[in-house]
Order: C-alpha cells, then sequence, then structure tokens
C-alpha cells in the first residue's frame, strides 16, 4: 500500500484488521488514511512528559528496574517488545477497542490486507462448536489446491492441536512467509481419519468483488433448498459479492459493473440485482461513497461528525449504472463499517430491500499514524451518521427481511435463496 506526501494526501476512511480469516479480513473500522511519518532510534529514552501533562512516571521505571534486576528468565526481557506493551496497556487504558497500537508487524499486516495482499495458504477460517473450520479455500490458492475443502475441521496445525483456538490464534499459526510450509490435520465429514495436508505457503493475491449472471438451477448455493425450485423459470439475477473496500476495489467494482450493466440491458431475462456485503468487514470511505453511488441518483451517502464538533457530508459523486434496477442487499452480523454505510444508504433512500441479519454496529472513525519503526497508532476522532441521521454504532443496521443463518452448507444458503425469491417473485 502507497501513501502519498502528507502535504498532497486524500482524506480517507478506512479499517482496522484483526485479522480473524487467513486471508486477512476482519472486522475493521472506519479510519482515515495519512501518511504522517517520524524517524526515531531503538533505544529507551526516558524522555520528560510534555509541559501541559503533569504526570510521574518515576513508578514505570522503577517497575522496569525491577524485572530488569528480578526476572527469573532473562531472554524474555525484551526492551523493545517491553516499550510497544507499556504503550499498549496505555492506549488500551481509554477502553475504545479501536483506538490502538499496532507494532511494526501487525501494521505491515494491516496495510497488506486492505492492498488485497499477504503471504499464507489462502483459506478463509471461522470457528464452529468450539472448532476452527474451513470456511472456502480460496479459487487457485495453495489450500486448494492442496486437497482442503469447505468443512474441513483444522484438527492441528503443525502438530499443535487447535481445541481452545480463536480464529486469530489460528490465522497467526497457519500464516507465514511465502515458500515456507504448514502441515493441517483436518477432519472431513465421511472420511475414517483425520487427514493430513502440507500446504507450502505462496503470494495471496485476493479479488475483492466476484460476480455472476444465473438462473436458479445454477446457484449451486441454493440448491438444496427445494423452495426456491418453483422460481426457476421466472429469470435469472445478477450478483456481486464484495468481500472488502480495499485499494483495488473501486477498479474491480467498475470492470464488474460494466459487464453485468451491458448484459441487463440486452436482456429481458434479469430481473433484478444482488449486492452481497455479508461479512465484509469495511474499508476505505471514499470506496463505500463510490459504491453507493452506483445505486443512489442524489443525495447525501453518510456523514462524519468529528471530535471537534464539525461536520462533513460526502454526496453521491457520479453517475452510476445501476440507477434502476431492482435489487437485494444481503447483510450479517459480518457486515461492518463501510459495509455498513452502503446498506444503510441504500436503505434510507429506500433503494433496496436488505436481507439477512442486523449488521455489526461501526460507526466510529479512527485516524492512523505511521510511527518510528513501522508501527502504527489508530485514534477515535468522530463517528459517522447514515443520511437519516441515524449512528448504527453498536446498534448496526438491521434488515427488512430478517433470515437468521442458523445452518450454512455448501448448498443451504438460506439467505441467498431469500434475495433470489424476492426479485422473482
Amino acid at each position: 500500500m502507497k501513501f502519498l506526501p502528507f502535504s498532497t494526501i486524500r482524506t480517507r476512511i478506512l479499517v482496522i484488521a484483526f485479522f480473524i480469516l487467513t486471508f486477512g479480513i476482519g472486522y475493521r473500522l472506519g479510519e482515515y488514511r495519512t501518511s504522517k511519518s517520524q524517524s526515531g532510534v531503538q533505544v529507551v529514552v526516558n524522555q520528560a512528559a510534555p509541559s501541559t501533562i503533569n504526570v510521574n512516571f518515576s513508578l514505570f521505571w522503577d517497575v522496569w528496574q525491577r524485572l530488569n534486576r528480578s526476572y527469573i528468565d532473562k531472554t524474555s526481557l525484551d526492551a523493545q517488545k517491553m516499550v510497544w506493551g507499556a504503550i499498549s496497556g496505555m492506549v488500551n487504558s481509554l477502553n475504545d477497542p479501536y483506538t490502538l497500537f499496532l507494532p511494526p508487524k501487525e501494521n505491515t499486516e494491516f496495510k497488506q490486507d486492505l492492498g488485497g495482499q499477504f503471504e499464507g495458504i489462502g483459506a478463509q477460517l471461522d470457528t464452529k462448536d468450539g472448532h476452527i473450520i474451513i470456511v472456502a479455500p480460496l479459487k487457485g490458492m495453495p489450500a486448494e489446491k492442496a486437497g482442503v475443502k469447505a468443512g474441513d475441521y483444522v484438527v492441528k496445525v503443525d502438530d499443535v492441536e487447535t481445541t481452545g483456538w480463536t480464529v486469530a490464534q489460528a490465522v497467526a499459526k497457519i500464516r507465514g512467509p511465502r515458500g515456507t510450509t504448514v502441515m493441517l490435520t483436518l477432519f472431513r465429514e465421511n472420511e475414517a481419519k483425520p487427514l493430513e495436508i502440507s500446504i507450502v505457503r505462496n503470494t495471496i493475491t485476493v479479488s475483492s468483488v466476484d460476480s455472476w449472471v444465473k438462473s436458479v438451477s445454477q446457484v449451486t448455493e441454493i440448491s438444496g433448498i427445494s423452495s426456491i425450485q418453483s422460481f426457476e423459470n421466472n429469470g435469472k439475477v445478477a450478483y456481486i459479492r464484495l468481500s472488502r473496500f480495499g485499494d483495488r476495489t473501486n477498479d474491480e467494482w467498475t470492470a464488474a459493473v460494466k459487464d453485468l450493466s451491458s448484459q441487463y440491458a440486452s436482456s429481458k431475462d434479469i430481473k433484478g440485482f444482488i449486492l452481497d456485503l455479508r461479512n465484509n468487514p469495511g474499508g476505505y470511505l471514499e470506496s463505500s461513497v463510490f459504491i453507493a453511488s452506483e445505486f443512489i441518483k442524489t443525495g447525501i451517502v453518510v456523514s462524519q461528525k468529528n471530535s471537534d464538533g464539525s461536520v462533513q457530508e460526502y454526496p453521491v459523486e457520479r453517475k452510476g449504472l445501476l440507477l434502476d434496477i431492482p435489487m437485494v442487499v444481503l447483510i450479517n452480523k459480518g457486515s461492518a463499517s463501510a459495509a455498513e454505510i452502503v446498506a444503510g444508504a441504500l436503505r434510507d433512500y429506500k433503494r433496496a430491500t436488505l436481507v439477512g441479519e442486523t449488521s455489526f454496529g461501526k460507526g466510529s472513525v479512527q485516524t492512523p499514524e505511521d510511527l518510528p519503526d513501522g508501527a502504527g497508532l489508530h485514534i477515535t476522532t468522530g463517528k459517522w451518521l447514515l443520511p437519516k441521521g441515524d449512528s448504527i454504532n453498536k446498534t448496526g443496521v438491521t434488515p427488512d427481511v430478517l433470515v437468521p443463518m442458523d445452518t450454512l452448507t455448501a448448498s443451504t444458503d438460506a439467505q441467498l435463496a431469500k434475495a433470489i425469491e424476492i426479485l422473482l417473485k
């Protein structure tokens, strides 16, 4: 991810990745993108507090010296990590999960995530019944090529049992430098014993846009739902899944929509359009405004209220190609930040029917700054409001049609089936 000089940087809002998927997607938080940097050296400097702050650091250094003098495992006393830990503790004392300090490694991964490129195996992870499960291997990536399949349970990683692991822990163990190998022990339904699959990590490039135009019989994700088959002869639907609002999203979106709008203009069989924002953790604000402008003719997409009391409005910025097509938006508990901006704007302008579950509820704005030696600091500086003035922070966007996802297999996507049913009725 390249940063423009601070004097010319475009204001952007993006999201912080907590890397809850192997290919880097996580719940993300709206932010400005800046390139403010400072120089520094890797030494501990007992710098005096600013004159405007009355604080005594003697206790800090007292504890530091006691640890260095008495702690039994001297090899664990890494001065740089202790400084990072102290900074993290200071930031965490604000009790704001979205204001955080990122050491260099985590800051680099965060930037790679929005760039859509990282090193790993290329598989989406989640938890089910307390176990790590493969949601989907990415097409053409190392996991798929090695034989990993959707629905596989990850029992071990490099012979270490995953019982009790969070997704973040699994991601940290499975990711790694290109060319290195990771061994996954998988439990697969209908297999008599666990499978051991060795996977060579590679550079993973993830597209943020996936699209198709299909009839009911061609949509394998709903083939196990018998009730939808009655709509087989009612026409086709167009579909775009947007997995993030990242660096390449606008270009990928433009290419997909250009093709889709051409098909829609020339075919009477396409009855409507589905925008799938499920498990989309968000991304750049400017990208959410760009996407929303595809469907809304005029008006404010989102407003931002800053910590200084000022309000900045972001209106529709272009003439879209899909202003009149009937549409449904899919959201769920994993739809956050920029995804909620788009869904909320389309709801407020009555441009689309929302189907699924109440979204995550991320409505605050973070400003990231680059710190010495590659570290990063993200500070909550404001909140954003939907066109009608609603803040969805901690409440989320509520769908028009609630469809819980109690069970999901490769052929029983009830939310997608409901969206198709609405368009083909």
